[in-house]
């Protein structure tokens, strides 16, 4: 339905999880709130479900898009899961302040239509079922950032807001950012019934996720071992694409981990900037269980609780053992991958890994910007000068650690006949320009807090092209200011 002109109540949704058993969910209906108003809206998220964004910004979709009226064929509900929250059990928890509003059909398979921020559910708990303007900014643009730089992650739709007040460690407004992915169901979500003991319900949802995501599970000799294989190495694959280009989740619970494969609820995240493989982007995150090393082990565990959930299905520990077996290889794969691509070689040598490693301990003793570096390593050229050199080597205090490395790397262009031009081309197709950089978020919400919303919508402008020069933008991909040092993102939102 590309270009349709429809309005919001014609919207042709349908909704499969309705269909399930309804221990499953709750059927509700969003809360609405008060005078809500357009902020932004996605193209590329758009055109994934055929919509025009710019009739996005009409009333009758912002109504639904807010929760203020339901379109008449959405079948609203808010899914029931649990999960491990920094590794401890936390028992039940749910769409505390998301409402599915149902599934809308696209050329890539359909789409699930989530409204964050919708009110109270009954998995809310303490909370009051809202997202606040500042939190929503910052997944809005992240989502579409992540998805620019090829990374798997849901999508946001739009984002509305409303002068409605919400307390959080301040008073701050409302706002519900529609986002949407083929699924929402999370790693937590199998857990819940594991734990509850409720085998039959455990094997709805694994028989419902197979047939949808994962028909090609379906003819295996272990068809839950198969779907534990394979949830395994995308999520191997996603976070070495996460360790790649510096981004940092921040808090990686069961919970938040995608049944996809798909990166999932941005809260406290950051892109690393002064490289720190210990850096913790999450200020509640005291004990540094999330920092950017340990994401992959995070990752692994996490699989291993997925696993644990799914072993009444697959029968033996032995079975679920050699499906998390996958983990470490396709980690490493994907990752040598990603390293060969960011650093423009084009094959595999034996000292790769030396050269790699002597790499990132380059970047930990100077602190030196993550995509500043990568991005610039892409001009070194082969018969380079120091002066030619400067723009990269200035990233680094020890210039004499930087001449070891690149007369390292240059040895190993030459060895198999780089071409400076041709690789160049070759890694800022890899190595982005542009990252959603906290300072450049928390510019963007300042601004929208009051009332211009201009600066959402140039980062997002700007970061649907990450790889692109964009001279006029130079400034978004500089160094951030003194100030940004102290800026903290938590699990409050």
């Amino acid at each position: 339905m590309p270009g349709a002109a429809i309005t919001a109540d014609e919207l042709p949704f349908t909704n499969s999880f309705a269909e399930l058993p309804p221990a499953l969910y709750t059927r509700l209906m969003p809360t609405p709130l008060p005078a809500p108003y357009f902020i932004a809206a996605s193209a590329p998220a758009a055109a994934l479900v055929g919509l025009d964004p710019q009739a996005l910004a009409q009333e009758d979709f912002v109504e639904v898009f807010t929760g203020n009226k339901v379109a008449v064929r959405s079948q609203p509900l808010s899914a029931v899961y649990s999960g491990h929250q920094f590794g401890v059990w936390a028992g039940q928890l749910g769409d505390g302040r998301a409402i599915v509003l149902g599934d809308l059909p696209g050329a890539q398979g359909q789409m699930e239509i989530q409204l964050k921020g919708a009110g109270l559910t009954p998995y809310s708990r303490m909370g009051d079922g809202r997202a606040v303007l500042r939190s929503s900014i910052r997944e809005f643009l992240c989502s579409e950032a992540m998805a620019a730089l090829g990374i798997p992650t849901t999508r946001a739709l739009a984002l509305t807001g409303s002068h409605q007040r919400v307390m959080r460690e301040s008073v701050e407004t409302a706002a519900v950012v529609t986002r949407m992915a083929p699924t929402f169901i999370r790693f937590g979500s199998f857990e819940h019934w594991h734990y509850k003991n409720k085998q039959d319900e455990l094997r709805i949802l694994a028989d419902y996720v197979i047939k949808h995501w994962y028909p090609e599970c379906a003819g295996a000799a272990n068809p839950y071992k198969e779907l534990l294989a394979e949830v395994t190495r995308r999520t191997a694959r996603m976070i070495a694409l996460w360790q790649s280009v510096g981004f940092m989740h921040g808090v990686m619970n069961t919970d938040n981990m995608s049944i996809l494969g798909l990166t999932l609820d941005y809260g406290p995240f950051g892109f690393m900037e002064a490289f720190d493989a210990n850096h913790i982007c999450n200020h509640t995150d005291q004990g540094g269980r999330y920092s950017y090393a340990n994401q992959v082990p995070v990752g692994h565990w996490n699989c291993y609780a997925l696993g644990n959930a799914l072993l009444p299905l697959i029968g033996t520990p032995e079975d679920a053992e050699e499906a998390l077996d996958q983990y470490r290889p396709v980690f490493g794969a994907k990752l040598d991958e990603l390293l060969h691509a960011k650093l423009g070689l084009l094959d595999a040598r034996g000292g790769d890994e030396a050269l790699f490693d002597s790499m990132f301990q380059l970047l930990q003793d100077n602190h030196a910007d993550f995509t500043l570096f990568f991005r610039r390593l892409g001009e070194l050229e082969l018969g380079g000068s120091l002066e030619a050199d400067a723009p990269l080597r200035d990233l680094f205090l020890d210039r004499a650690a930087f001449d070891a490395w690149a007369l390292q790397y240059r040895a190993r262009l030459r060895a198999e006949h780089s071409v400076d031009e041709q690789r160049r081309a070759a890694m800022h197709r890899t190595n982005p320009k542009y990252v959603l950089r906290n300072y450049l978020a928390q510019a963007a919400i300042e601004q929208a807090q009051n009332g211009d919303y201009s600066g959402v919508h140039k980062l997002l402008a700007i970061l649907e092209r990450p790889f692109d020069e964009q001279p006029e933008n130079d400034a978004y991909a500089a160094l951030p200011p003194d100030w940004a040092a102290h800026l903290e993102v938590s699990c409050s939102s």
